[in-house]
């Protein structure tokens, strides 16, 4: 829609259409007190796809405004049906105060949400990896001999890349599985069983792409990462770094690094091998009777998403393989230490996705208690592991944990806080003055202000001194004309 056509349009509308201008291929979630409306073809999507009531009210531009929304509460389940149906959603947010706006309240994108780049405990599968892929093709051809891959698992913050001959791309996407792919404009993609996001071939420039993820790891180059030898990965991942950057619009401290994936790695399978093999889905599409539906005993879903990767990166490395089959043997012998481990691995939170939250600045109270709880357990875990092989002893170092982090959350988070931060109750007593102080009001505001009145009547002289409360004033301090002249400096006038 062009400028002049959006300027025939309400206030309102014009606001609304000049953000959706912005992101045309993505659903808009737009803020309007308890609701998140959509309007005109996106209304009309969302009720199809969500089954919500589509209806009109008023009219903009000549034309009956099309209209269907959800309420904000319950906007996460919404969300999660969208997603999966391979949407991606626009959420722009009231950042204005409907008191003091003239016209409409002020509105900006918060966040933009899509299948590759979900990071929410309530949106994600905790049983598998949520992946976003990015392809930059030889030459920006798509029918180059060689392909550039980079896949970022944004939860958890881990970075990989990789080269491929373009024919062995498709054996790539059925290993890596990704949930969105970003690829330029004319690479052909048929088949692709995710969301598929197009971008200019301007955005995969080896040069630019370099230089934001030197600036992303704090670097000067690349060199130290083992990747300067792929050209195209590099490319691919500055493509997907800089995409990630525009919809989180937070920074992204926890991708600290990026990891070359090279073929001889791995054990490579085609994708009819490895569907063929069911290891995790069976060929109708079920995730039982499958390899990782037999072996899979984890008490965790961390647990639940290695032993996923494990099965579809079938490593080559001897020495990897000989230290991980004999730490298994000893746990198998020592059934006792087995079961006591995983008694305890059952009480430890999602830690992986949790410090994901915390970096993307959307972690909720619960996500800061179960990572306190499960750093408390973290040191009888490591005590309990024995300690006779490689594997094992490596494994106790890692269970160190970080005594002064949860020192620091046991004293500042509520020992069972509120599910979200809204509902209040999630910082500790005695961790901050003044939250302290503020509390003590909300629980015995009389007290407080019978204190208040006395000790003001004791410093201004004035007996008759009065702490009083209306609907026109609020709280005020009520001095007779006869004793005015004792009223101190810094009280002001109502």
């Amino acid at each position: 829609m062009s400028k002049k056509e959006i300027a025939a349009h309400t206030p309102m509308m014009q606001q609304y259409l000049g953000i959706k201008a912005q992101h045309p291929d993505m659903l808009l979630f737009y803020r309007m007190g308890d609701f998140y409306e959509l309007f005109f073809d996106d209304a009309e999507k969302a009720a199809r796809l969500l089954n919500i009531t589509l209806t009109t009210r008023g009219a903009s531009a000549g034309s009956p405004i099309r209209m269907a929304g959800v309420p904000y509460h319950s906007a996460e389940q919404y969300l999660a049906r969208l997603l999966k149906l391979g949407e991606s959603v626009v959420i722009a947010e009231q950042v204005g105060d409907p008191a003091t706006s003239k016209g409409p309240v002020e509105r900006q994108v918060a966040r933009i949400v899509t299948p590759g780049t979900l990071t929410d405990s309530g949106l994600l599968d905790e049983t598998r990896d949520t992946l976003i892929l990015a392809i930059a093709p030889g030459n920006g051809a798509p029918d180059a001999e060689t392909t550039g891959v980079a896949w970022l698992n944004l939860a958890a913050g881990r970075f990989q890349v990789t080269e491929v001959n373009s024919a062995a791309l498709p054996a790539l996407l059925a290993r890596v599985r990704p949930a969105e792919i970003l690829a330029p404009d004319d690479f052909p993609l048929n088949g692709a069983h995710c969301a598929v996001r197009r971008l200019t071939p301007w955005q995969f420039d080896p040069g630019g792409a370099q230089t934001r993820l030197a600036q992303q790891f704090g670097s000067r180059d690349l060199t130290g990462f083992g990747v300067a030898d792929l050209p195209l990965a590099i490319a691919a991942a500055g493509a997907l770094l800089d995409y990630i950057q525009t919809t989180q619009r937070t920074a992204l401290p926890h991708i600290q690094s990026i990891q070359a994936e090279r073929d001889s790695d791995f054990v490579q399978l085609d994708a009819a091998t490895r569907r063929n093999l069911e290891l995790t889905e069976t060929l109708r599409g079920e995730a039982a009777p499958t390899l990782l539906s037999v072996l899979d005993t984890t008490a965790t879903g961390m647990g639940t998403r290695l032993l996923r990767h494990w099965l579809h990166h079938p490593l080559r490395d001897r020495a990897v393989l000989s230290q991980r089959r004999d730490a298994i043997g000893v746990l198998a012998e020592a059934s006792d230490t087995s079961a006591a481990i995983t008694r305890q691995l059952k009480s430890c939170a999602d830690v992986e996705r949790i410090g994901g939250r915390i970096a993307l600045k959307n972690a909720r109270p619960r996500d800061l208690s179960g990572l306190r709880d499960t750093l408390a357990l973290l040191p009888g875990l490591a005590t309990t592991l024995p300690d006779d092989r490689a594997r094992l002893t490596q494994l106790q170092a890692a269970l160190a944990g970080r005594p002064d982090l949860h020192a620091l959350l046991a004293r500042a988070v509520q020992p069972e806080p509120a599910s979200v931060l809204r509902e209040g109750g999630v910082i500790a007593d005695g961790y901050d003055a003044e939250l302290d102080e503020l509390r003590a009001l909300t629980r015995d505001a009389g007290a407080f202000l019978l204190e208040l009145e006395t000790r003001e009547r004791a410093r201004s002289g004035i007996a008759t001194l009065k702490v009083e409360y209306n609907k026109v004033h609020g709280f005020y301090i009520e001095v007779s004309r006869a004793q005015s002249d004792k009223v101190p400096d810094d009280y002001r006038r109502r």
